[in-house]
């Protein structure tokens, strides 16, 4: 884990896969959006990469790095999908509160900042946002809608209408209290579980969720048994937890 620079008050994690060239004005948009929040902030972005793909992200965001010091590139050889990602984009993070979206533009950069007002109000330990409008197509839709059904029976008291949902914001307090290990799409849902677990006050509100132009979607049919899987492995550790001895 990174230790916190405490010039650092805002960290920005951009989960950059395979994004190529089409991060370049999202993480601008990011910049500017950031600039307004604090003027001691970094921007995360995590360009890992399988080998031998092709995918030139590492180079665009390294060089993105090169050229402006308030970017950070962390570009790895993957080992694992989104989960891992995260997790080495969140340990790298050195700031005060620690945010992190996805780079492909589907969730509104500015609620970010609502994210950040929010949670410099006082009182929570993480923020984020809910779909309360979806435009990426019956697919998504469906795959969301079973995650988040799932959740809500097997972990019906953290009552989060979005589990997957971005951006999150998290103070390094909060942060610290997770120990997050899933390296696959379950990483959100480990956040909330923890979340609940360790009953850290969080706040949702609601954003238009964009459709996804471009490229097809990475979350495959095979992310729902999965996930699935993880979910209820997840609730009987919880409750073996729980339960008294």
């Amino acid at each position: 884990m990174q230790i916190p620079n405490s010039d650092i008050e805002l960290s920005i994690v951009i989960l950059c896969y395979r994004s190529e060239e089409s991060i370049i004005p999202f993480a601008q948009r990011t910049k500017e959006l950031a600039s307004q929040l604090s003027d001691r902030f970094e921007i995360v972005l995590v360009g890992n990469y399988w080998e031998g793909s092709g995918d030139r992200t590492k180079e665009v965001v390294e060089h993105i790095a090169l050229e402006d010091k308030v970017f950070r590139a962390i570009c790895k050889p993957k080992e694992g999908m989104m989960g891992w990602d995260m997790r080495k984009g969140l340990e790298d993070a050195r700031g005060q509160y620690i945010c992190v979206i996805d780079g492909d533009g589907q969730f509104p950069i500015e609620s970010i900042a609502q994210c950040y007002h929010k949670i410099k109000e006082g009182g929570l330990g993480l923020v984020k946002t809910y779909r309360e409008q979806r435009n990426d197509g019956f697919y998504r839709r469906t795959i969301s809608g079973v995650y988040n059904f799932l959740f809500t029976i097997l972990f019906s008291n953290l009552r989060s209408k979005d589990v997957n949902s971005k951006p999150k914001i998290m103070t390094r307090e909060a942060y610290e209290r997770l120990d997050l290990r899933s390296d696959d799409w379950f990483i959100d849902a480990e956040i909330m579980i923890q979340v609940g677990r360790h009953r850290i006050p969080f706040y949702e509100f609601p954003v238009v969720f964009k459709e996804l132009e471009g490229r097809q979607s990475f979350v495959r049919v095979g992310a729902i048994f999965e996930f699935m899987k993880n979910l209820i492995s997840y609730r009987l550790r919880e409750y073996r937890k729980q339960s008294p001895r």
